[in-house]
């Protein structure tokens, strides 16, 4: 089971996998209840120890320190970006600092030339556990409001309120709260213990992860995890065993880690999800990484996780081949 984004052990390998990334401790103290303050969000934007960094489709600046860490560029909030509505409280970290993030239509420029724009693929394995927190959070900010723009009951614009997390409608009183889509993603073993991993229709040649899906209405996160993998691979699962959950705003999913023990072992792709899926055991997944046959899926995500946990050791990153 996991403990704050660790999982477990694996009884087959008695390998620890590392954190899944997002989900350990950022330090952070969203402080929910001073959204609606708006004196003390007044307060808290002019408080000179505040730093406030810019989002913009996914993406804010990272810079490389001296000493190596690679940091979220922030700025006092009398140098930032002037802007009048589009501005998120984040939460207060266990210094008193607090951060917010402004949405823009563009990324600031910077005069040192160093920094760099970065989404959380490229950057959530480099940033501090405070900076990715940040940073997944005003991503999903983002998303959701340029995605929801207009009120589901009436058709009205809406209005940015509660320091960015929810969107109220003015002619009908409606309040919208960002939205979290629960995805299940699974890690699937046969008797052999084999690993079940498949290639989307749309990744690129050699691109195996592990198999994933969204939970329907009316439907348990068991049940979509055996609903998925007959869905997209022919496979029947029997037993599920929750490891661990991710945050993965891309754009508002809360990933939800499974490893699942097949009772059959006949593959047949549905071709509209999934162009492949083999049964790999260790030394095939092994020699595959190393002929290049197989790319491992992004560090950063959860399938990553799942899949060294039942591997027993880390899979190959750019730059640290096997």
């Amino acid at each position: 089971m996991s403990t704050n984004g660790r999982v477990t052990a694996s009884p087959a390998t008695g390998l620890t996998a590392p954190p899944v990334s997002l989900t350990v401790p950022s330090g952070i103290d969203r402080e929910a209840h001073h959204r609606l303050d708006e004196a003390w969000l007044a307060a808290a934007w002019s408080h000179p120890t505040t730093r406030v960094f810019v989002v913009c489709g996914g993406q804010a600046l990272i810079d490389d320190t001296p000493d190596g860490r690679t940091e979220l560029v922030m700025t006092p909030a009398f140098e930032a970006p002037v802007t009048e509505t589009h501005r998120y409280f984040l939460g207060t970290d266990e210094k008193g600092v607090r951060y917010f993030a402004l949405q823009k239509d563009s990324l600031p420029g910077r005069m040192d030339q160093s920094a760099r724009p970065a989404g959380l693929r490229e950057a959530g394995l480099l940033l501090s556990p405070r900076d990715a927190g940040l940073l997944v959070h005003a991503v999903a900010l983002e998303n959701w409001q340029r995605l929801h723009r207009f009120c589901s009951r009436c058709g009205e614009r809406t209005v940015i309120a509660a320091a960015g997390h929810v969107r109220r409608c003015q002619a009908c009183g409606a309040e919208h709260y960002p939205r979290t889509d629960p995805a299940v993603i699974m890690l699937v073993t046969d008797e052999e213990d084999r690993a079940l991993l498949g290639r989307q229709v749309h990744w690129p040649e050699g691109r195996f992860s592990t198999l994933a899906g969204f939970v329907e209405p009316g439907e348990s996160i068991e049940q979509s995890v055996r609903r998925e993998v007959w869905e997209e691979a022919g496979v029947t699962v029997g037993e599920v065993e929750y490891i661990a959950s991710q945050p993965w705003p891309f754009p508002s999913s809360l990933m939800l880690g499974f490893t699942a023990r097949a009772t059959s072992s006949r593959i047949t792709v549905d071709g509209e999800e999934l162009h492949e899926a083999r049964w790999f055991s260790r030394d095939d997944l092994r020699a595959a990484f190393e002929s290049g046959e197989v790319l491992p899926p992004f560090g950063i995500s959860i399938a990553a996780r799942l899949i060294e946990l039942w591997y027993g050791e880390p899979l190959p990153r750019p730059g640290n081949p096997l």
